[in-house]
């Protein structure tokens, strides 16, 4: 390949010739490295891999991947949305939502530098008298110095974990993201910050990054662990930052890999005065596995962390629910949860592939008990939650979902759900 591009711009250069006229050596020495970098160029647009691998893949495109055949001041759309229908087993309830529909911009501004974004949109409808959303969900810049060596900067997912960095319907099995990753690790979890990443070895890719961390003085919902203090990039207040890393490894069908994220999130009282020199440090953290043969599809994963000064903030919340008016809640101490999960392509046929899976998850959120003022355990923060269900991939890039979920404590959650996905 290389002896053929270099023939072609030797070609070319000689074609040009007449051109030349009284130009020196050193410029007809540049004119004939622009010839061989733009047949380079042009030869690895052509070799681009295409967007989007099989469901039998562990490498469905990510961001980066999407952008590699563009050229020089080249833009791409990418994107994905999904539809779930869910009904509930004890009140005979039932709800159906748009829950995302997702856009965003690749660019690529030279052979090195590109953009990454996305926007979201959340059940369908945003205003103030609505629960929908509109967000940013990535915005970030990316420079390859090479293979091993990528910096980027801006507001970028946190890899933590299996789901959070792919999380596109067609991409994992259920309608529904696993509680695991949704209250533990909380998807889609971004920071604004920068960080360094690429693939040393044979398979081997690591990422490390300084970022903004979470807000204790933010948290108002025990259900979800540490999730509800997510600044996601909006006025963050950034007095205490945090650092992760992240180690993954890939070989055909398998995926080994594990990460950690810490730093204080007491943010110096900036979001209640009652945290004013109170670090509440966080500290997550999650191994995880992927193994992939003959149609099986195995996965596994444990997250957990803690959140320090737990009884300072059982003290900062009830001060400001005293101050409001409203119901004090336990500070979560420790989190943890895990799931294996099975699932089967049980028939492929071109673009058609049917997959059956069953997932077991574990979720214990530790709270900070004072009975005294009403702090109290939630009994919901402990559960355990069975998942049946099939993927019927009608293409690589859209997926049917049909599951049914029984919860061993909150038996109002029990459900069948119905849904589809899309991605691009």
């Amino acid at each position: 390949m290389r002896q053929s591009t270099l023939a072609l711009a030797l070609a070319a250069a000689f074609a040009r010739a007449p051109a030349f006229g009284q130009a020196t050596v050193d410029q007809k020495l540049q004119i004939l490295q622009q010839e061989i970098d733009d047949l380079k160029a042009q030869a690895r647009r052509s070799a681009a891999p295409t967007q989007q691998a099989s469901p039998y893949s562990l490498d469905y495109s990510s961001m980066l991947d999407r952008s590699s055949g563009l050229a020089s001041g080249g833009t791409n759309i990418v994107g994905y949305g999904e539809v779930g229908y869910g009904k509930f087993r004890q009140s005979g309830n039932a709800t159906a939502d748009l829950q995302r529909f997702v856009f965003g911009f690749n660019h690529r501004f030279d052979e090195r530098l590109t953009l990454h974004s996305e926007v979201e949109f959340e059940h369908a409808i945003v205003s103030k008298d609505d629960h929908g959303e509109a967000e940013i969900e990535q915005a970030w810049l990316n420079c390859k110095m090479s293979d091993a060596v990528n910096l980027k900067g801006g507001l970028f997912l946190i890899p933590l974990g299996i789901l959070n960095e792919t999380h596109e319907p067609p991409t994992y099995y259920g309608v529904m993201r696993n509680q695991v990753e949704t209250r533990i690790i909380p998807t889609t979890w971004r920071e604004l910050g920068a960080g360094v990443h690429g693939i040393v070895g044979e398979g081997i890719r690591y990422d490390v990054g300084i970022t903004t961390n979470f807000d204790s003085g933010k948290l108002d919902d025990p259900t979800t662990g540490i999730r509800s203090a997510h600044q996601e990039g909006q006025l963050a207040n950034a007095r205490n930052l945090a650092v992760y890393g992240a180690l993954n490894y890939r070989r055909p069908g398998l995926l080994v890999g594990g990460g950690v994220f810490t730093g204080d999130t007491g943010q110096n009282g900036a979001s209640n005065p009652a945290l004013r020199g109170v670090s509440a440090r966080l500290t997550l953290w999650d191994v995880h596995a992927q193994y992939r043969v003959a149609g099986l599809d195995l996965q596994a994963l444990y997250a957990a962390g803690s959140l320090g000064d737990s009884d300072k903030l059982n003290a900062a919340i009830l001060a400001n629910a005293t101050a409001n008016g409203t119901t004090p809640f336990a500070a979560p101490k420790t989190i943890r949860g895990g799931f294996v999960q099975a699932a089967y392509h049980s028939y492929k046929r071109g673009n058609f592939d049917v997959a059956p899976f069953v997932r077991y998850e574990r979720i214990d959120i530790k709270q900070q008990e004072d009975p005294a003022n009403g702090q109290l355990q939630d009994p919901n923060n402990i559960e355990r939650i069975k998942t049946f269900g099939v993927n019927f991939w009608v293409h690589p890039q859209v997926v049917l979902k049909a599951d049914v979920q029984r919860y061993a404590i909150d038996k109002s959650q029990d459900r069948l759900d119905l849904g589809l996905g899309f991605m691009f």
